[in-house]
């Protein structure tokens, strides 16, 4: 066997690989990097020969994993792509939203390579994904058996059991092995393994070794509490997809305990709308620990929309607002409601995910209280005067505290 890693940087983002076997050439997933434009955004599709390929493979639907999957499509005519029922679906919604934001840069940003597919092309390349269910194994050629399993990330993410030659390969996109509060942990096959790729964002970073998911929600609770009891709101920054349907949950939980006023309002913005509809209609096809828990049927969300057009999120004291991106990325919903909200001193800021250091999101959370934050170069600096709380609820599994790893 050969395995190439066709990422043009050792590091997040662009993650595409090539497994060879003796009768089969599979890619394994097919990103976009998230600091890179136009054509070094892309993996390095170059090194494959046009038809060259028989099977494409994609993990689940983050950007990182999936956003030039056309363009490796388009390239590899012959290869089908293979993925559950929910990462097609939400990959499709998050493609198509991708093709949007690549037209907007390409007159903003003067970036010609833009968009580097179409929304007709993107339809027509999708008649050729086929999803498949975890655990019912398939053949693309006559020695090689693909096999997907749960992989606990977000919902329809997997990994996947390759066999062929006499040997077990099984790779992995993102993982996470504890259960969440939405989405059960991964459900991976431990034997008769004999090679291991694996992913490993948090590999490096163990939790405390006293962190406790239950006492982490506590705390979320009782800032939201200590947030609406000072006459305030709070601004949750959040992904669409994973981050959103997770933070909504707890919400509920919190509703449904009693520990926040059930009437109090909660406001959903930017892509989130859409990918949280996708994790309602197939909630059936991932394990989850809330299994019959509709987001939008079973919480009173505001959503932005009214009459079927998209309206503008206002502010209001006392209220919740899960607005994307988890960032806070120039241009995204909680970037512009953050402009006018972070000065009020009665609000609060609660990061729940990763940010980057350079993005805005990561700038606030190395900014003083009392200090002015630059949130978009288009818009003066604002003052920072509302607390910031960072929370982990991190969809990657986590490298193990030293106190608890081997000393072998």
């Amino acid at each position: 066997m050969f395995f190439q890693n066709l990422a043009r940087k050792n590091e997040i983002g662009a993650n595409c690989y090539l497994l060879e076997t003796s009768d089969s050439k599979v890619v394994l997933d097919s990103g976009m990097h998230p600091k890179e434009e136009g054509i070094a955004a892309l993996p390095a599709h170059h090194e494959l020969s046009p038809h060259s390929v028989d099977a494409i493979v994609l993990s689940h639907a983050h950007l990182d994993h999936t956003g030039t999957i056309p363009v490796l499509m388009r390239d590899q005519q012959d290869a089908p792509l293979y993925l559950t029922e929910a990462t097609a679906a939400l990959a499709k919604a998050l493609l198509h939203n991708s093709v949007n934001v690549m037209q907007s840069k390409r007159l903003e940003l003067g970036i010609t390579e833009y968009p580097l597919y179409g929304h007709r092309e993107l339809d027509r390349l999708a008649t050729r994904w086929e999803p498949k269910k975890y655990k019912e194994p398939w053949k693309i050629n006559r020695d090689t058996q693909l096999t997907l399993h749960d992989a606990g990330h977000i919902l329809g993410s997997a990994g996947v059991m390759i066999e062929s030659d006499n040997k077990r390969v099984f790779y992995t996109g993102d993982i996470q092995f504890d259960d969440q509060t939405l989405i059960s942990g991964a459900r991976f096959p431990e034997e008769n393994i004999d090679t291991l790729i694996v992913e490993t964002t948090r590999g490096a970073a163990p939790r405390k070794p006293d962190y406790d998911r239950d006492t982490e929600e506590n705390n979320l609770c009782q800032a939201i509490l200590d947030t609406l009891e000072r006459g305030g709101s709070a601004l949750i920054p959040v992904f669409a997809m994973g981050k959103t349907q997770e933070v909504m949950t707890m919400i509920h939980k919190f509703k449904t305990d009693g520990r926040i006023p059930a009437k109090t309002p909660v406001y959903m913005g930017g892509l989130s709308t859409k990918m949280t509809l996708l994790f309602d209609e197939l909630s059936d096809s991932t394990s989850r620990k809330v299994p019959d828990f509709k987001i939008l049927e079973d919480m009173d969300i505001n959503t932005g929309s009214k009459n079927q057009k998209r309206a503008p999120i206002t502010y209001r004291p006392g209220a919740i607002f899960c607005l994307s991106s988890g960032m806070m990325t120039e241009k995204t919903t909680s970037n512009n409601f953050a402009q006018t909200f972070i000065s009020n001193p009665n609000n609060s800021l609660l990061f729940v995910g990763y940010c980057d250091p350079q993005t805005p999101g990561g700038v606030i959370r190395q900014t003083k209280k009392g200090d002015t934050v630059k949130l978009n170069k288009e818009h003066p600096a604002v003052v920072l005067n509302c607390p910031v709380e960072i929370f982990d609820f991190s969809g990657h599994s986590t490298a193990m505290p030293s106190s608890t790893t081997s000393s072998g």
